[in-house]
């Protein structure tokens, strides 16, 4: 697909669809179109079938204009970022419900930043494009080639080039982390993941990759990843993709995205009921490959290293019991009270690991608890972090792409729930999970500044939209390219 921004016009820009975001108060390019159109959008609003509020959709077809169709798109009450996406996002949606094959957006009076509002339609229409393909599921081929986003003035329209860029980097990188959550978990084991990190770097000479493999593992002493790992037929892998766009001289970015590849809980089964969602346990991971594949599109001048710690989580004969204990690649030891609580045990050598880059910051990136949909529910994904500025900046990039987290704390009275009598720590604690996990965490990270997202509740929908988000990306990259401006 193909996007670009146009600042000729509006009338004369060869496209079969037009998509004209509107509040029930015509102004500025909505009253031009209504006045070419004899009135009719006035009509609609009057009638009462448009009513202008925000994210409805309506379309006008056999029109006396270049386009074969309009999609009016409400925008009333569209007062904060969040609900200008979803108007953007209907538009998006409701243009593929049409046959169009070229396609132009008409925003004014939306947003003023056309960086902005051209990143979120690029994004959207991506976003809305997608469709699942393999195990025998064939989509449906999607006409839509090209897509204007017009503006007034031309110095407007090369402010919206880039964020056109920039969305359409992100809409891959959501899509990919999405066919990758969304493949079942017999292809989708931690040996494909390796494979697919391999393929990214094939012919990018700002991208490569590693495998560690299990015995490589041992030799680290990742003890707590293997007893992950170790009742499975499938290896374990620790997967490093290592992406150069700045100076060697620049601190990276360290983002850890926990895959496993599919979680039955291991010897403390989980319920039958919705454990084929398990496969989404490799979301985090998802994520990373992600921010990786934009990367690669926007070149983005900076330094970030993307680990994934990629496991299955089976019962067997010689899988980790409750009660054992397990020695990290810290020499930390950890009682394993639970091995339903296995998302922290890979994360925590893999953050070790983190450390022999010499980071500026790190991240990770975990469907890692049920509490944190307690807490939150499937809107708003947690954020812990030990550094305030990095939290910040976070929560700052989840809200300007709409991909919002809320923080939550690492108070020492959480930390204690993880005593144990047997060991350094326990892998569980008491009340307060999503809390208790990331205080056992943040035992690792004391050497830099970090930050967990608890995506649990945000990586995938259930029921009849099931399938994977592709959040967190869009904050991530919002992050790692705010860290570009600032330095």
């Amino acid at each position: 697909m193909e996007f670009n921004a146009s600042s000729a016009q509006l009338l004369k820009i060869e496209a079969d669809s037009l998509v004209l975001p509107t509040g029930s108060q015509l102004e500025n390019i909505a009253k031009e179109i209504d006045a070419a159109l004899d009135g009719a959008i006035t009509s609609l609003i009057e009638s009462g079938d448009f009513s202008g509020k925000a994210s409805e959709a309506c379309v006008l077809r056999n029109l006396n204009t270049p386009f074969k169709r309009i999609i009016l798109v409400g925008t009333d009450g569209a007062s904060n970022p969040q609900k200008m996406i979803k108007a953007i996002e209907a538009g998006a949606s409701a243009l593929f419900k049409t046959p169009a094959v070229n396609a132009v957006w008409a925003i004014e009076g939306l947003a003023e930043d056309h960086d902005w509002q051209a990143t979120i339609v690029a994004r959207s229409t991506l976003t809305a494009a997608y469709q699942y393909s393999g195990t025998g599921k064939k989509p449906k081929p999607k006409k839509l080639e090209t897509v204007t986003y017009w503006c007034a003035s031309e110095n407007d329209s090369n402010i919206a080039n880039q964020g056109l860029n920039y969305g359409g980097a992100i809409g891959n990188g959501m899509n990919t982390a999405r066919q990758l959550g969304n493949l079942p978990a017999n292809i989708c084991t931690p040996n494909y993941l390796a494979e697919q990190a391999s393929q990214l770097a094939e012919e990018q000479a700002n991208l490569t990759t590693s495998i560690l493999n299990e015995s490589e593992m041992k030799k680290l002493k990742m003890g707590s990843l293997l007893s992950v790992s170790t009742g499975s037929v499938e290896p374990g892998n620790l997967i490093v993709m290592n992406y150069t766009g700045a100076d060697s001289s620049l601190k990276p970015i360290v983002l850890v995205g926990k895959a496993v590849t599919f979680d039955t809980g291991g010897i403390s089964l989980k319920p039958g009921r919705g454990m084929d969602e398990m496969k989404f346990d490799m979301c985090g991971g998802a994520s990373v490959f992600g921010v990786m594949n934009a990367l690669l599109e926007t070149k983005l001048p900076v330094n970030v290293i993307g680990i994934v710690p990629a496991v299955e989580n089976m019962p067997a004969g010689n899988a980790t019991k409750p009660g054992d204990v397990v020695t990290s690649m810290s020499g930390q030891t950890i009682e394993v009270l639970n091995t339903d609580a296995e998302g922290r045990l890979i994360l925590c050598d893999a953050l070790t690991y983190a450390g022999r880059f010499d980071p500026d910051i790190v991240i990770d990136i975990a469907t890692l608890t049920g509490a944190v949909i307690g807490a939150l529910g499937k809107f708003t994904s947690g954020l812990l972090s030990n550094d305030d500025e990095l939290a910040d900046q976070l929560l700052l990039g989840g809200t300007k792409s709409g991909d919002r987290a809320w923080r939550l704390p690492l108070w020492e009275e959480y930390d204690k729930q993880i005593k144990s009598n047997f060991a350094d720590m326990a892998n569980i604690g008491g009340e307060a999970g999503t809390i208790t996990a990331a205080c056992f965490l943040a035992r690792f990270t004391k050497a830099y500044k970090w930050a967990h997202l608890d995506i649990a509740g945000t990586a995938w929908l259930s029921g009849p939209q099931k399938g994977a988000t592709g959040r967190p990306v869009p904050m991530l990259m919002e992050y790692i390219r705010s860290k570009t401006v600032s330095e």
